[in-house]
C-alpha cells in the first residue's frame, strides 16, 4: 500500500529457485522490515529492487533503493541498540529505529550476516545472507 501511494516500483530479481534454512516468521519479518524501510526512504516514483542469489553456501538477498541514503556518520549506529537513530521518511513516515536491530538479531541467529552500503542522496543497499538448506 505504501509503495502504491508513493508510486514506487518494486522489482524482484532471482535467477533460480533457492532453498534456505530459516524460521518462516523471522524471515518474513526481515523482508517486511527491509522493504518497508526502502519504501519509506524512497521518494515518489522511485524504485526498490530485491535481488536473490546463491553465493558460497549462502543465499544472498539485497534490498536496494534509490532513495535518500544514509549519512556516513549514521551507518555505524543503525544496527546498535545503544544509539537509537530514527529518521523520518520522505513523506514524514515515523519509525522507532528498532527494526534494523531486530533484523540483525534474527539474521545472526540463523548464522547469517547483515550489512549496508549507502550514500547520501543516492540510496541504500541492505544485504544479508542466510545458510542454504541442505537435505
Amino acid at each position: 500500500e505504501a509503495a502504491m501511494k508513493k508510486n514506487i516500483l518494486i522489482e524482484v530479481l532471482s535467477g533460480q529457485e533457492i532453498c534456505i534454512y530459516a524460521d518462516v516468521n523471522m524471515f518474513s519479518t526481515i523482508i517486511r522490515n527491509l522493504v518497508a524501510n526502502a519504501i519509506k526512504f524512497t521518494n515518489g516514483n522511485g524504485g526498490v529492487t530485491i535481488q536473490i542469489k546463491q553465493e558460497k553456501g549462502f543465499c544472498k538477498i539485497s534490498v536496494k533503493d534509490n532513495g535518500v541514503g544514509i549519512p556516513k556518520e549514521n551507518i555505524s549506529k543503525i544496527f546498535r541498540i545503544d544509539s537509537n537513530v530514527s529518521t523520518r521518511g520522505t513523506d514524514g513516515e515515523k519509525g522507532t529505529g528498532l527494526g534494523l536491530i531486530l533484523c540483525k538479531e534474527f539474521i545472526e541467529k540463523h548464522g547469517g550476516k547483515l550489512w549496508v552500503e549507502s550514500e547520501s542522496g543516492k540510496g541504500s543497499n541492505f544485504v544479508f545472507t542466510l545458510p542454504l538448506f541442505s537435505a
